[in-house]
Order: C-alpha cells, then sequence, then structure tokens
C-alpha cells in the first residue's frame, strides 16, 4: 500500500505542470516570498532589547562574520574559517586562557567600509555599556571575559580581557574562574557591528591595557544611542542599514521586510554566497497561507507548526504543488510564571496549576502527531535529549590491546554511567484536580475573597493572606495576539484550573508588546505569559536562574539558588565530557521540574513548505531557513526517477508516535 501511494505520488507530481507568462519567468526565479506565522517584534540588529524568531531569521540574514559558528552536522563550535584566517591558543600563569585570532583582510560592509578588529571589539564594548542599560537594554553579556565584572563596576576603564593588536589581529581571554566551561570557544561569538553609523566619531582605542571607547571627537550618551538605535523610523535596532551578512535590508513597514543580496558578502563558513537576487518576508495566518503557496503568492512558508495547516501542506506536497522538509525543533512551548507576582510566587501554587492541565489533550488538539509534550526545559532537536531519549548513540572509545587495569575501569564505568542515566524521574504533571487542591489546602489557600472559609462549588476564587494582604488567585495570562493554541488552552487548561478556585484571564496582546513585559523592559501587570523559544547552541541557564539583583536575563524573576548552582554546576563541564554533562543536565531538569518557573508544554517538529522551483534548501542542517537559503537557488527540478525505479525511498516526514 505505502509502496502504491508514492507510485501514485511520484505520478501525479510528474504530470503536475508550471504554467507561467513569459514575463514572469524572471521573476519566479529572482523572487523568493517567505511567509512566517510568527509576527515581528522588529528588533534586527540585537537582542539586547529581546527579539522573536523571526526577528532572528532577519537577524541571520543581515549579519554574517561572526568568529565562531556551530557545526550542526559535528555538533561543536569551530570557528569560521571565512572571517578567521589563523588562531593562537595559550594559558598564562594564573590558568586564564587566550585566544588570539587573526582576521580575514577582505571583509566589508553593505556601504564599503571595511572591517577590522576594533568592529567586534565595539560590539562587545556596546553589548556591556551602562548606557544601553539605561535605555533598558539587557548587558548580561560577555561575563566569563577577563576583566568585565570590573569594567561594568566601573572599577576599570578598559576591559582587559579583549585586546586588539592591529586592525586584523583580535584577542580574547576568558578569565580562569569560568573555566572549565563546556561550550568553552562558543563564549567567542561575536558579531561585527559598524561604529561609524551607531555611535559617530567614537573609537575604539587600547594603549596596551585592554580595549576601551574614545568619546572625545563623538557622542556615545544614553540619548545619543536613544536616537541611532531606538528611533522606530531611522534606528539601528528596527532598521539596520549598514550590515555584513548575506542580503541587505530594504525597506520594513512591520509587517513586511524586503531584502537584496549583498553585494559585499563574501561568504559563509563554507564559502557559499547567495544567488536568489530578492526576498520578501512577511507575517502569515495558519488559515490562508496554504492557499497562497499554492497560488504562487509565497515561495517558502517556514516553521508551519498547526496540525491542520501540515496536513493541507502534506497535501499540496501529494499533489506535486509543493515540498517539505520537517526538522525537530531546538525550542518548546510554555507558560512562564512572573515569580515576583505573590500569587505565582508560590511553587505551590504553580505545581497545583500544572496539575490542572491536560497537557496530552491540549498538545494533540494542536500539534497532533507532530509533536510531543516536554516536562522540563527543554526541546526534542537539543541533542541530549536525543541522547538521553536514544536517537543520537554516543561513542564510548574501547580501549587498546594492553590498556591497564585503571584504563578498563574507566571504560567500564562510562559505559555504566550511560546506561544508567535515564529521563524517568524527572517530575511528570498528568491531570489530577485532587492533587491540585490539596496542594493549594496545604499551602493555606483556604480562604474566599471575603476572607472566610474557602467552599468548594461556592466561592469561584481561593485566596490567602500573604505579609497582612488578602491575595486572590485572580490571574491575568497574556498569549500572542493571533495564536490559535488559545481555544486549546481554554478547554484543557483555564477550565480545569477553575475546579479548583484558579480563574485565569487570557488577554491577546501583540508580539512586541508581549516580549517587552516577558523581557521586564516594562512593569508587568500580568501573572502569566504563554509563548515559545528556541534555546541556543549554547545551553547555558546559569543567567536565565541567577540572583534577581542586578541580573536582566532572569525573565521569570524565580529566585532559587539551588537551581542556580545546577545551570552553574552543568556549565563548568570540561568540554568533550559528554557523560558527564548529560548527567548534570538530567539534574538540572529534575530540580527544575520540581520548582516549575514555568510550565512546559510541547515541543514539536517543524515543517517547511516551498515552492517546487527551490532547490537545494537544506533547512534540517541549519538553525534558520534565512541560514539555508544561501545555499538554496530558484530554479527548475531535476529529474528525480527513473522509469523502472521502484523504491522512493523515505518521505522525510516526522511523525511522533
Amino acid at each position: 500500500m505505502k509502496k502504491w501511494l508514492a507510485i501514485l505520488m511520484a505520478l501525479l507530481m510528474a504530470m503536475t505542470q508550471l504554467t507561467v507568462l513569459a514575463e514572469d519567468i524572471d521573476a519566479q526565479y529572482e523572487h523568493l516570498v517567505v511567509g512566517n506565522t510568527t509576527a515581528f517584534n522588529g528588533n534586527f540588529s540585537t537582542n539586547m532589547w529581546g527579539n522573536n524568531t523571526a526577528d532572528l531569521d532577519v537577524e541571520q540574514m543581515l549579519f554574517g562574520y561572526n568568529l565562531i559558528f556551530w557545526q550542526y552536522d559535528q555538533g561543536y563550535f569551530d570557528v569560521d574559517p571565512t572571517v578567521v584566517t589563523g588562531i593562537l591558543v595559550y594559558d598564562d600563569e594564573l590558568g586564564n586562557r587566550t585566544y588570539q585570532l587573526a582576521l580575514a583582510e577582505d571583509l566589508y560592509y553593505t556601504d564599503g567600509t571595511k572591517i577590522t578588529a576594533k568592529d567586534y571589539a565595539f560590539s562587545i564594548l556596546l553589548s556591556v555599556a551602562e548606557e544601553v542599560k539605561a535605555l533598558d537594554g539587557n548587558t548580561d553579556n560577555y561575563g566569563a571575559v577577563l576583566g568585565m565584572d570590573a569594567y561594568k563596576k566601573g572599577e576599570a576603564n578598559t576591559i582587559a580581557g579583549v585586546r586588539v593588536m592591529n586592525d586584523h589581529m583580535l584577542a580574547i581571554t576568558v578569565d580562569a574562574a569560568n573555566l572549565p566551561f563546556f561550550y568553552e570557544l562558543g563564549l567567542l561569538r561575536c558579531l561585527p557591528l559598524p561604529i561609524h553609523v551607531i555611535a559617530p566619531g567614537c573609537e575604539v582605542k587600547d594603549d596596551g591595557q585592554g580595549v576601551y571607547l574614545d568619546k572625545t571627537a563623538g557622542t556615545f550618551t544614553a540619548d545619543a544611542l536613544r536616537q541611532s538605535i531606538l528611533d522606530p523610523e531611522t534606528g539601528y535596532l528596527y532598521h539596520p542599514a549598514v550590515t555584513s551578512g548575506p542580503y541587505k535590508l530594504v525597506s520594513f513597514d512591520g509587517v513586511t521586510a524586503e531584502f537584496e543580496i549583498n553585494e559585499y558578502y563574501k561568504g559563509n563558513a563554507e564559502g557559499l554566497v547567495p544567488t536568489i537576487p530578492y526576498i520578501t518576508y512577511k507575517t502569515v495566518s495558519n488559515e490562508t497561507m496554504m492557499d497562497e503557496l499554492a497560488s504562487g503568492e509565497l515561495g517558502l512558508i517556514n516553521k508551519v507548526v498547526n496540525a491542520d495547516s501540515i496536513m493541507n501542506g502534506l497535501g499540496l506536497v501529494g499533489e506535486g504543488e509543493a515540498q517539505m522538509s520537517s526538522y525537530a525543533r531546538v525550542g518548546y512551548s510554555f507558560i512562564s510564571f512572573n515569580c515576583e507576582k505573590p500569587a505565582v510566587a508560590s511553587q505551590a501554587v504553580r505545581q497545583a496549576m500544572a496539575w490542572s492541565m491536560d497537557k496530552d489533550a491540549l498538545v494533540s488538539s494542536y500539534v497532533g502527531n507532530f509533536g510531543l509534550r516536554v516536562d522540563g526545559y527543554y526541546g526534542i532537536g537539543q541533542w541530549m535529549y536525543q541522547v538521553l531519549t536514544g536517537a543520537l548513540i554516543p561513542e564510548v572509545e574501547e580501549p587498546e590491546a594492553g590498556a591497564s587495569a585503571e584504563e578498563k575501569k574507566a571504560y567500564e564505568d562510562t559505559l555504566k554511567g550511560w546506561e544508567e542515566l535515564t529521563m524517568e524521574n524527572i517530575p511528570v504533571y498528568n491531570l489530577d484536580i485532587d492533587k491540585a487542591n490539596q496542594l493549594l489546602n496545604d499551602d493555606g489557600w483556604t480562604l474566599n475573597q471575603n476572607g472566610e472559609a474557602f467552599q468548594p462549588g461556592v466561592d469561584a476564587v481561593r485566596c490567602k493572606k500573604v505579609d497582612g494582604e488578602l491575595v486572590a488567585l485572580d490571574l491575568e495570562m497574556i498569549y500572542p495576539e493571533g495564536n490559535t493554541i488559545v481555544d486549546s488552552l481554554q478547554v484543557t487548561f483555564v477550565d480545569n484550573l477553575k475546579l479548583v478556585g484558579i480563574q485565569v484571564k487570557m488577554t491577546p496582546v501583540p508580539m512586541a508588546e508581549l516580549l517587552t513585559q516577558y523581557y521586564r523592559q516594562d512593569a508587568r501587570d500580568c501573572d502569566m505569559i504563554y509563548l515559545a523559544t528556541n534555546f541556543s547552541e549554547v545551553f547555558d541557564p546559569t543567567l536565565t536562574y541567577a540572583p534577581v539583583d542586578g541580573i536582566n536575563s532572569n525573565f521569570s524573576h524565580l529566585e532559587d539558588e539551588t537551581l542556580y548552582q545546577l545551570a552553574l554546576d552543568m556549565a563548568k563541564t570540561e568540554p568533550g565530557d559528554i557523560l558527564t554533562y548529560c548527567q548534570k543536565w538530567v539534574a538540572f531538569q529534575e530540580y527544575w521540574a520540581q520548582v516549575l518557573p514555568a510550565i512546559p508544554v510541547y515541543s514539536n517538529a517543524y515543517f517547511d513548505f516551498y515552492s517546487p522551483l527551490l532547490q537545494d534548501y537544506e533547512i534540517s542542517a541549519t538553525a534558520t531557513w534565512s541560514q539555508a537559503i544561501v545555499k538554496a537557488y530558484l530554479g527548475d527540478p531535476a529529474e528525480e526517477v527513473e522509469e523502472e525505479e521502484e523504491d522512493f525511498g523515505d518521505s522525510g516526514i516526522i511523525i511522533i508516535d
């Protein structure tokens, strides 16, 4: 039956013809329209003011020449050979480790300005500047660099661990206190930023003691940066005109962004340059995007999650009107608690709410068989999860002939360590109203809104005296405007909460507003936020759960020293010691699921559907479509199947049982 369906699909694809008017021939091979259901936040040049996955896609298009890149097929960081022509690594007597990098001399911005070591140093200086912090930007960056703490506290005028040796020689020193670090080379990630655009007249200098900003000939104040970076019409955050990546931004109106090839772009880590001259990237809806793909209005739909949309897309593939790629997500969807709020500051309340969610029904109704429930701080595309579930098998090198007894024991201990590694002890919350009620009773939520004894079935909301004030479990959750999961959340979560005396009002807000609240840039009136995120290749939640005082990155505002120490311990694993890292990862997940900074919901397979004219689109080998598009091109599909061929191979569709 499967073979017959495959033969039928192949015949349908062979019979499908693209009818193209003569005057449209050039356009269809030169212009790609890309759609994504995630609305732009518009923060295209930095994540210091927050951004979302659509913004990150744009950033990947506009900014290139990172010192370091992630080897997706190998799973480790490496220097980008297009950018770094030589590297010298050495330790001093105190154990501080210096990476001295020779930079290519033929790197340019889109305006023809040469990129030098000073541009990388400026990027670091900007990302930790007190003037940026005054504008509510996140400056929790490069904390592992030698001398960074003293510089940020104003105890030093230079960053000792960043040196500009000459125009094409940059040195970065990692403080010994931050070693070992499992993703050590990832600490060097840095994109060049144009100082002549962001802070004209200012200059990066190094007098032998580290880099600093000379502001005598320019202006580098919070007000000046508000104009050059944050101005909604001309600011570099939203309209970066001078960039370094494969494409340059032509226009952006809040919904649609237009791009064209950057003629100065030298190439990515593989030496590839883009060939599709023009790209339009816009926000689309689940309801209409497949029709737009079928009609040719869209050439690529990225990160499709909704089960109904996926099925419609697969129908187009079956009819030969589209192609498809699927890949596991490295992130998850979740309900984040704002733990500074007195009600959800209680771990018992957070746990009771988790026991009130019918997570399996929620996941099934929204992503169907194309996603899995998650019970921790992970995504199914992360290598750690795949190792723990057996999708990736770590190599354990057998001892050589004549190995010592100690070496043989180490080998046996390693095998035993892998055999004992399990996710089975991560707490799992299934729908259990009785447990939820018991938790709330035990935690003292036994009053009604009049301060009298709470009566189930009579009173709508539980209350408790907290610091002398009557706090009600009358909560608000915001979610991204237009997100269709809201109906499923109502049935599988909010309605159940009423049974335990918790009222939750769900409020849709524009994505930009939601992110400013999530990132703690604005005052937060709500108690919870529903959203989704993708994890960085450097999985280091240390800052995410660091003490709140002075840290902008702790978005849940949960202060738990044990959780922070578990994250820190995981980070401080020797590079290459995969078993120890995974053991610490499991320990972190077990405790995270106990204290619940958020309720994890699902991780899923992403589906990209695209025109038969889009060739060599290898999204599964990269982080984003905007990276994959550099290798891709628009052209007629090649002949794929000989007449006598009967084995059509794997469809590539990810269906999760």
